[in-house]
């Protein structure tokens, strides 16, 4: 071809490919079949360990569910997506049977449990001797309790259940378990009006309400109405060691949220609802009650109430009481927060929040334990009198800093524990392993005056996961081991006090996730899970990195396929999903391992890896800048920056060519790759799934944003690819799932996005699946997602040469 008819083509080869109408209509599709036995391959079960670490409770999973599971019925009331039918949450079933492997002997036995069910809400007792779940089957909800050293299970409660919240507690003696019913007085299912009784009325009240794009919200009084049936419970109590069901009533039937037993069991903690309800925020924000009741349901004292939270600042607060919980170490003592700053981040001020605490019976006052500089966040207890960590964190700076609290001694000066960025994974102190107390309550284990921690270890090298002892006096840290080898291994819990003898989750690229048991050098294997897809065991990984132009450090895992040889070029696929940052070193920190187990699943881009695709996976996207209100101003920039790098270093490398690139993400990644496509001309094409493009759509906020769109109008209008979809002339495929739920993510997002790129020329195509939320969770929709995201990069990026798609002429055009 010469050179003047390859410029008047913008050095395109016109091969006249067309996606036309009549394919747009097909149905379900099929990649090729070496990827649907993968995405078929069993799942490995989930492991769990007791309590008292005595047994191992593996939960063993389904496979992908069918579009038709996720066709049942659904009732999306106040934030909640609900099966009436069951009278609780909608959605497929995932764990279908037990077994229980004995720690001492390592023998596995399989728990006999109803077939064709689902089973979920596990709860260990405190004396990890039992564990509680829901049954759900067709039209009901039951509980059944399994007894570990005898692995077997029996049914507690047969149908009736209410799980709409938590259904399910222990009391701290481990054989009374108290379970939320559905109300035998709530009467007959409310039925939708048909004809409307008058229009929905919201009002403003000349206060600021600031509210994200919430999702399944009540939009009328019938919804209203139909949530409160389904979310009205009975709270009763369950002996589960007598013979004969024997089910006590607490209290009357109400809308209660959550139940929480006092350690000492004496009292409960009871949270609700209260109506009316809002129309414009989810169930969360509504009206509610917190109390104090006897074990008899008698009301002890009423401890807070708020109305409906529309109000609250973006990244606020409520104002008053908030995060009420127990005490651990205490036998009935309650913990809360408030805010010194009106619940207002805004607001300069140099302390934030304060943290409260009021005894049984209730009816004294209650006593500041401690003020603090930033956002307070709760506290983990210990097992050492009323010691605890307390956590705070600043929005602003991303510091975090993690307190030794003495709740006996109010106002004492606490001790500081750790203080980093948020953003510093090098500087992750881990997280403290637990301890069942004297009330059956999980507390941050202080044995012979030291605590235990376990971390990823992130490091320059990628994660190296550790444990560590800190000792409680001085703060000392000793580590005790360290991941090392081409191997990942994390620690799950230690299993003597010294540390010595501990349990880890170890995988390395070709093995999946297996518990291991060491004890000096003498290391025991205790589950034994295959490899669901060992025909990828000869897939490349590495983790690289590279720099950007302005000199941040960037990495990613990079794939190769099974039968790459070395100084071939191959059709690359970049992965991303960009996040802020305050400062470049916490941006151009290393995340992740290559030593990790490859798994291939869902809708993983790894996929693409069998088909002679390079990926460069997690390839960080970085926007840094040292004042989060205004680090979005340079975002699309930094974006091609970040882009530039890692399609060089694929030249460098000599895996990539440079020309032959695609650019995808999900969710906020496909908020990216709708960026680069009309920011940049680096990539031949994107896929872009679940995604949001019109900021103007999330005037309060989205992801980091601050601002609202009256604050920062021109922020908006250039970050929303939206506004700029005349200027994506590279192919994009768009994928949303029809029920999308997200904050943000509308499926009108990707519906608009595509009738803004097709309007002015482009060429786009959209695929919209059925009953699908955010993720894509049916085994139709994942195949056909991979299908579609083959085709489409088999068409726009594999050849050589770039393809121009075909303009048919009007005969061809769909008519509309």
């Amino acid at each position: 071809m010469s050179t003047l008819i390859r410029a008047a083509l913008g050095g395109a080869l016109s091969i006249g490919v067309t996606i036309g109408t009549a394919s747009a209509q097909d149905g379900y599709r099929l990649p090729p079949q070496e990827i649907v036995d993968i995405v078929d391959a069993p799942n490995a079960p989930y492991t769990t360990l007791s309590p008292n670490k005595r047994h191992l409770l593996l939960l063993h999973r389904e496979g992908l569910p069918p579009i038709s599971e996720m066709a049942r019925p659904m009732e999306r009331l106040a934030g909640l997506r609900l099966d009436a039918e069951t009278n609780g949450r909608h959605g497929p079933r995932s764990v279908i049977g037990l077994s229980v492997i004995d720690m001492e002997t390592g023998q596995e036995t399989a728990i006999t449990t109803p077939d064709d069910v689902g089973l979920s809400g596990f709860t260990w007792s405190p004396d990890g001797s039992k564990a509680a779940f829901l049954v759900t089957d067709e039209d009901s909800i039951g509980v059944w309790v399994a007894d570990m050293e005898r692995a077997q299970a029996r049914e507690i409660i047969d149908e009736g259940v209410n799980a709409v919240f938590s259904a399910l507690d222990w009391m701290s003696d481990s054989e009374t378990l108290l379970v939320t019913l559905t109300s035998d007085e709530r009467g007959p299912r409310p039925e939708r009006a048909r004809v409307p009784t008058g229009p929905v009325i919201q009002e403003a009240a000349g206060y600021e309400a600031p509210v994200r794009t919430y999702q399944d919200l009540l939009s009328d009084a019938d919804d209203a109405a139909l949530f409160a049936w389904l979310a009205g419970s009975q709270i009763v109590s369950v002996d589960v060691t007598a013979r004969r069901l024997r089910v006590r009533e607490i209290g009357e039937p109400g809308l209660y949220y959550a139940v929480d037993p006092a350690p000492g069991g004496e009292y409960l903690l009871v949270e609700s609802l209260e109506q009316p309800f809002s129309y414009d925020v989810p169930w969360s924000r509504f009206a509610e009650t917190s109390e104090v009741w006897t074990m008899d349901g008698d009301v002890v004292a009423e401890i807070a109430s708020h109305g409906i939270a529309d109000g609250v600042p973006i990244g606020g607060v409520i104002e008053g009481r908030r995060s009420i919980t127990w005490q651990d170490s205490a036998a009935a003592r309650l913990v809360w927060a408030e805010a010194l700053d009106g619940g207002d981040p805004r607001v300069e001020t140099d302390l934030r929040d304060s943290a409260w605490a009021l005894e049984a019976p209730f009816d004294g006052e209650p006593v500041e334990i401690a003020r603090f500089e930033d956002r307070y966040y709760g506290t983990q207890f210990t097992s050492e009198g009323q010691i605890g960590i307390a956590t705070e964190y600043d929005r602003d700076t991303r510091v975090v800093r993690s307190w030794l609290v003495d709740f006996a001694a109010p106002g004492a000066d606490p001790r500081l524990l750790n203080e980093r960025s948020i953003q510093d994974n090098y500087a992750d102190p881990g997280s403290p392993l637990s301890v069942r107390n004297a009330y059956g309550r999980s507390v941050a284990a202080v044995v012979d005056g030291a605590m235990y921690f376990t971390g990823d270890g992130a490091s320059a090298d990628g994660d190296r996961p550790f444990l560590s002892r800190v000792d409680f006096d001085t703060l000392d840290t000793e580590i005790l081991w360290r991941n090392s080898g081409e191997n990942y291994e994390r620690v799950i819990d230690v299993l003597t006090e010294d540390g010595s003898v501990f349990l880890t989750s170890y995988e390395d690229p070709t093995t999946p996730p297996n518990v291991q048991r060491h004890d000096g050098e003498t290391v025991t294997r205790i589950t034994d899970f295959e490899n669901p897809h060992p025909q990828l065991n000869d897939i490349r990984k590495e983790l690289i990195t590279y720099e950007r132009e302005d000199g941040v450090p960037l990495s990613a895992t990079l794939y190769l396929p099974a039968d790459y040889e070395e100084g071939d070029t191959l059709p690359l696929l970049i992965w991303a999903y960009p996040l802020e940052y305050n400062s470049a070193s916490d941006a151009g920190q290393v995340r992740g391992s290559q030593y990790r187990f490859s798994r291939v699943a869902g809708t993983s881009p790894r996929f693409l890896v069998t088909q002679g695709y390079a990926l460069m996976e997690r390839a960080t996207m970085p926007i840094v800048g040292d004042d989060p209100l205004t680090v979005n101003d340079t975002f699309v920039d930094q974006l091609v920056m970040s882009a530039e790098a890692a399609i060089a270093d694929s030249v460098a490398r000599g895996y990539g060519d440079g020309e032959r690139v695609a650019i995808a993400g999900h969710s906020y990644g496909a908020f990216m790759t709708a960026h680069l496509l009309a920011g940049s001309d680096l990539f031949r094409a994107g896929i872009a799934r679940s995604g949001a493009y019109n900021r103007t759509l999330t005037p309060f906020g989205f992801q980091s944003e601050r601002r609202t769109y009256w604050e920062a109008p021109e922020s908006y209008f250039m970050l929303s690819p939206f506004m700029h979809a005349n200027d994506i002339d590279e192919p994009m495929l768009m994928i949303h799932g029809q029920m999308d739920n997200n904050s943000g993510t509308y499926p009108i997002q990707s519906e608009r996005m595509f009738a803004a790129v097709k309007g002015n020329g482009g060429t786009a195509r959209l695929v919209m699946l059925p009953y699908e939320s955010h993720g894509y969770r049916a085994r139709e929709s994942v195949l056909h997602v991979l299908a579609e995201s083959i085709d489409w990069l088999d068409t726009y990026v594999k050849p050589d040469e770039p393809v121009v798609p075909h303009t048919p002429d009007q005969g061809e055009r769909e008519v509309e």
